[in-house]
């Protein structure tokens, strides 16, 4: 990294950039994935310079990044090209509520903000605790949760944990 807390961030994925935005650290972001919708002025304060499986390498060098956060394998060779120019990446893999929660912690102490990010991930975890008690004792309807239709994607297991929290029962598990 550049500067430690990054100070120029690129968001190859949304939920890093709404999480920033959560941690009141959006001034830090000088670059987004076109995916980017939350909150709604992302889409008017940031640059734009990915997809989801291609971005635009230029483009993000240009804005010297001293930080890109990725999401998955899926943004593996984004990720080892930017690498290989010298920038810094962190890459997330959160696939249960368990790794959001993280992510959203670890991110928050990259950029200098842990105890704030804390507050957050604990206000999950109570918000998520508290619909589960709710929902104890509801008919439990069969849901299925369909992400993508070509190709067929069902929910990540993160989507299965909301549904059973919420009272219902996915139809995959």
């Amino acid at each position: 990294m550049r500067s430690f807390p990054p100070k120029r961030i690129i968001c190859l994925t949304e939920e890093t950039v709404e999480t920033l935005y959560l941690l009141g650290q959006q001034d830090r972001i000088v670059g987004v994935t076109g995916y980017a919708v939350r909150p709604s002025v992302v889409r008017e304060e940031k640059e734009r310079v990915a997809a989801f499986t291609s971005a635009k390498i230029n483009k993000i060098l240009s804005l010297q990044p001293d930080l890109v956060l990725a999401f998955s394998d899926l943004q593996a060779d984004i990720a080892a090209e930017l690498i290989k120019s010298g920038v810094t990446v962190m890459a997330y893999n959160q696939r249960d509520i368990a790794g959001i929660l993280a992510m959203v912690r670890h991110l928050g102490a990259i950029v200098g903000v842990g105890d704030k990010a804390e507050e957050l991930a604990s206000s999950y975890e109570k918000r998520l605790n508290d619909i589960r008690i709710k929902k104890k004792y509801v008919d439990r309807p069969r849901v299925y949760f369909e992400e993508w239709d070509s190709p067929l994607i069902t929910g990540i297991k993160w989507v299965s944990e909301l549904i059973e929290i919420a009272g219902g029962q996915d139809v995959f598990f």
